[in-house]
């Protein structure tokens, strides 16, 4: 029998080593050819660098628009999920206390939101943002980033919520203790594992997003960081060296918010599996 165990823990161990392998290797490889010049990669993609190479890095830090693309897309994550998590958490929270047909009504529209592909209604989205004066500016896409997240966003926090006592908001609210108060003070600091998870998974989405900026920032100015990198892939030819970079430069902020949260991501998802 332990023999048994031994043998299954080193195929769990060598598959777990694999997997992680296969996911870090695209990490490395995008690293390793940023401190690279162009003909270096052209020449043997895979060599390791002969020294390291930052003309890249600082023509695209005093040479282009890549520090605005750096900033707007900075904006744009970081204003939307603010937004999103002082809003959806408190229409998770009414959904899930109040037992109505109508709350049950508006938690069904949310998820049948998130059966819709965004390539559906993306022609008439844009049409609507020029409409109401939202087109080639930050706050259209802020807007979509936002409304998009909430059939999601509401699922996760709903199926959280439940496994919160209410015994605990009804013991504050005989101390007195108002329904905004319950919920900022009491039910929402408790809400942190899944709102790490949202924050991770939402703010990665936003700050890799390439279709959104892309159609709606205006041409001739400085978009995104991911559409900024977009100009360097050419027909015949291809700046891999601007590239690898860029995308270098946009690792970073994601890999440190990512290991910050980790701990509560990965209680947030497994608690909100477990108990939705």
């Amino acid at each position: 029998m332990k023999k048994k165990i031994k043998a299954n823990e080193v195929v769990v161990f060598a598959v777990t080593f694999v997997i992680a392998a296969v996911f870090a290797f695209p990490i490395y490889f995008n690293i390793m050819s940023a401190f690279k010049s162009n003909g270096e990669i052209m020449r043997d993609a895979i060599a390791f660098p002969k020294g390291l190479y930052l003309d890249s890095f600082k023509y695209l830090l005093t040479e282009t628009q890549y520090p605005a693309a750096m900033l707007n897309s900075a904006i744009l994550t970081f204003v939307s999920i603010i937004a999103m998590v002082l809003v959806i958490p408190m229409a998770a929270y009414a959904i899930e206390r109040t037992d109505s047909k109508w709350t049950n009504g508006v938690f069904t529209y949310f998820l049948f939101g998130m059966m819709i592909p965004f390539q559906v209604y993306m022609i008439p989205l844009f049409k609507q943002l020029k409409m109401i004066g939202l087109f080639g500016t930050l706050t259209g896409p802020i807007l979509v980033y936002i409304s998009g997240s909430v059939g999601f966003g509401v699922l996760l926090y709903t199926s959280f919520l439940k496994g919160i006592p209410r015994e605990i908001e009804e013991s504050a609210e005989i101390d007195g203790c108002t329904r905004t108060g319950i919920f900022w003070k009491i039910v929402f600091p408790l809400l942190g594992p899944v709102t790490a998870s949202m924050v991770v998974l939402q703010g990665l989405g936003i700050w890799n997003d390439f279709l959104m900026p892309m159609m709606v920032l205006p041409s001739g100015h400085a978009k995104t960081m991911i559409v900024e990198l977009f100009y360097y892939v050419g027909e015949f030819s291809s700046r891999w060296d601007m590239i690898f970079a860029g995308t270098t430069m946009s690792l970073v902020p994601v890999l440190i918010a990512f290991l910050s949260l980790q701990k509560y991501f990965v209680k947030g998802v497994s608690s909100g599996a477990i108990k939705g």
